[in-house]
């Protein structure tokens, strides 16, 4: 029982060894060798391995011959297939032949269409590549010819139009990204000519207005010449409209009157032509700044900037200058100014739309009108008071007069009080009209601002800066051309400088008079402070430097009445006839230098007798004075003691001892050493502190000696035949060399 199970199981391993994949035969050939019959299972597949090749052979025993009979065919068909081989090898060889050039013109074909395909793309691209390639060459171009107006417009359609078609290409990439700097940069120049637009219309506003006004006068000399009906009796004027066959009637009274914009439009004429104000003034920067700024979205900007400025010149334009009250050439300049300010804006308004409108030229037209009339006012009745003015303190006769000018003017001197009548005010009429003018003008600026619904603080203000305005500016101006005027004299400067201080002290109160009528105290912290005094200050500060110029001049011109004898052989007891007259009007010119502050009086003084002692010692060196005798020097000494007696005697109180002496202290020392001949002395002391002739220059002295010497010389011609005389001129040689040897060793 167990061997038949043993079989059945060999068989079973050999029928699954006989069907499986060698690859999972393992685990079958394991079981084999795990068992007990491994040599019976050997047996068994000896066995089958043996059915198994019989089987084989008999399957080739019977298909032998078909196999040798496919051998034969075989052997028979590879014949003919070598036949055929080089049969087919040969067909290919003509084939390859004769596709050659068959290729080759394929080939050919095939670069001829892609160049032709290359080509119409290219030119497909350059279609729209040229376009953005010649208007960037334009733009670039118009950049450098400065035609911005133009560029911007090749810009906005190289933005909008070209570029996009171009396509993706670098430099279009490039162009896009510069077309912004481009843009900012016509914008900036287009700003900057119109800033010189600006600056050279204000430079030219005088010119246009001189021609403006010289048209206006030739117009009105032939208007002159037209019939009566082209006026009316009220002075309206009829005119035919600019670009049409009406007539209309026009009033004078504004500046934007179609008279007025004429001035720029006046037909040509065959003869007295006169340039209008586009001749004068390249207005092309404002139109072309007008249409930048419009393209670019900012117009809006660009009328706001342009009516700001105009607006600051506007301001300036209506400042009087300085010294327009002096001539009336300033007055001339003045409304030539404002009359071309007016031209150029009128012109403006006529030539472009929207820039500036008639309200705007309207509104600056009444502040100019306001500011002239202002200007013009104050100034008139500044300058009528100064030149009614007669310079000399006022008379009081009665006491109802006294106390009148009190009343005008807070004046309070004690002193003059207990005066009996008549008496003098020390200022002139100049000072109560003066203050009565300041007290008007305050109120008018009150009453000025009553419809403002200002608070007090506000119009105190307002009040105390337009009374500065005043002060500094148009009265400050008046008493400038008071004190600078050709015909004023030394008595009418001294009454200047008593009035500038009176006026000085009563500034306090003004302040108080402000603060009375707004109700708001003068310490406030924010409170603006009068400038009267300085104002004053400045003005009798002029005035005194004037008076010093003045007294120089009129010693200047009584030293060139000096006729010195400088060949006389000995000097005269008596002071020259011009010192004396000098001395003269001296003594008179600071005898009414009573009122004066003493610093002043005292500054006048020392600077006359310093100014005559400087004139005196170059009289004596200068190069037409060729020789000095002895004699010539005495004369000259009589005349500088005559001066020291003069400051000795104080023609003004207040100086100490001889401090007046001391502007004639260089004359004194350098006359005492030729006088007395004190060489070896000066010599010998030369550059120590406490020199006897201290003050004397060796240059000043060995230039009056070298002509001393001149005379000693040519004038005694038989000097070499007298020994005295010998003696003197070897003494005159022996100083003369040791000054230069002392200057030349004080140089080293």
């Amino acid at each position: 029982m167990a061997s038949a199970e043993i079989a059945a199981e060999h068989e079973r391993i050999l029928r699954e060894i006989e069907s499986t994949d060698t690859n999972c035969i393992g685990p079958t050939l394991r079981s084999v060798y795990d068992g007990q019959e491994h040599g019976l299972f050997m047996d068994k597949l000896e066995g089958r391995i043996r059915n198994h090749d019989r089987e084989i052979e008999k399957m080739c025993n019977h298909h032998f011959q078909g196999f040798v009979d496919s051998i034969t065919e075989l052997l028979k068909v590879r014949g003919e297939a070598q036949k055929l081989k080089g049969q087919v090898t040969e067909t290919n060889q003509k084939l390859q032949s004769d596709g050659k050039e068959l290729l080759t013109s394929m080939d050919e074909l095939r670069q001829c269409r892609l160049q032709q395909r290359n080509i119409a793309t290219t030119i497909d691209k350059l279609t729209h590549c040229l376009p953005v390639l010649e208007m960037y060459s334009r733009l670039q171009e118009q950049m450098r010819a400065k035609r911005y107006y133009p560029a911007l417009c090749t810009l906005e359609q190289l933005e909008q139009s070209c570029l996009p078609k171009a396509g993706g290409y670098r430099f279009c990439a490039i162009m896009a990204e510069n077309i912004p700097v481009l843009r900012t940069h016509i914008r900036d120049v287009s700003m900057s000519d119109l800033k010189d637009f600006l600056e050279s219309i204000r430079k030219h506003s005088d010119k246009i207005g001189e021609t403006a006004m010289k048209q206006a006068q030739v117009q009105s000399s032939r208007d002159s010449d037209i019939t009566h009906q082209q006026w009316t009796g009220s002075g309206k004027r009829l005119r035919r409209e600019v670009g049409s066959g009406t007539m209309v009637e026009r009033s004078g009274g504004s500046p934007n009157s179609e008279q007025d914009s004429g001035i720029l439009d006046v037909e040509d004429e065959e003869d007295d032509e006169v340039p209008g104000a586009h001749d004068l003034v390249d207005f092309s920067p404002v139109y072309r700044c007008l249409h930048i700024y419009t393209v670019l979205g900012s117009r809006d900007t660009f009328e706001s900037y342009y009516r700001k400025q105009r607006r600051k010149q506007a301001r300036l334009v209506l400042q009087p200058h300085s010294n327009m009250h002096e001539t009336l050439e300033g007055y001339r300049r003045y409304f030539n100014q404002i009359v071309g300010f007016f031209v150029v804006e009128d012109h403006i308004l006529h030539t472009t739309q929207g820039l500036v409108n008639r309200a705007y030229v309207e509104e600056l037209w009444e502040v100019a009108l306001s500011k002239t009339i202002a200007a013009l006012r104050t100034h008139s009745v500044s300058l009528q008071i100064i030149d009614q003015d007669n310079y000399s303190p006022i008379p009081v006769s009665t006491e109802e007069e006294y106390r009148r000018i009190s009343g005008q003017f807070p004046f309070q001197d004690p002193e003059l009080e207990k005066m009996s009548f008549p008496k003098k005010l020390p200022f002139s009429e100049f000072v109560p009209k003066v203050y009565s003018q300041l007290k008007e003008f305050i109120y008018a600026c009150l009453k000025y601002s009553e419809d403002l619904h200002l608070s007090s603080t506000e119009i105190d203000d307002m009040i105390r800066k337009s009374t500065n305005l005043l002060l500094t500016r148009t009265l400050s101006h008046c008493l400038q051309y008071a004190i600078k005027k050709k015909n004023v004299g030394l008595a009418e400067l001294v009454q200047i400088i008593i009035n500038t201080t009176h006026l000085e002290m009563s500034c306090h109160y003004l302040e108080e008079f402000i603060s009375n009528i707004t109700n708001v105290p003068p310490d406030g912290v924010n409170a603006t402070k009068l400038y009267g005094t300085s104002t004053f200050k400045d003005a009798r500060h002029s005035a005194e430097e004037e008076i010093y110029t003045n007294l120089n001049l009129k010693i200047d011109q009584f030293l060139q009445l000096a006729d010195y004898d400088w060949m006389a052989a000995q000097g005269g007891g008596q002071a020259s006839d011009y010192l004396s007259d000098l001395i003269a009007f001296l003594c008179s010119t600071f005898s009414v230098f009573t009122h004066l502050p003493g610093k002043v009086a005292q500054t006048a003084c020392m600077s006359a007798c310093k100014h005559l002692s400087t004139s005196l010692l170059q009289l004596l060196l200068e190069a037409d004075v060729r020789q000095v005798s002895m004699g010539a020097l005495q004369q000259f000494n009589v005349d500088v003691k005559e001066c020291e007696r003069f400051a000795r005697a104080g023609p003004v109180p207040g100086f100490q001892g001889d401090t007046l002496l001391l502007a004639f202290i260089d004359l004194r020392q350098l006359l005492d050493l030729f006088t007395q001949w004190d060489w070896s002395t000066y010599l010998a002391d030369y550059g120590r502190p406490t020199c006897k002739y201290l003050r004397v220059n060796p240059h000043t002295a060995l230039a009056l000696l070298e002509k001393m010497k001149d005379t000693s010389r040519k004038n005694n011609m038989f000097a070499q035949f007298r020994k005295n005389e010998r003696d003197k001129q070897k003494l005159i040689d022996t100083v003369v060399k040791q000054l230069r040897n002392l200057i030349a060793a004080h140089q080293s």
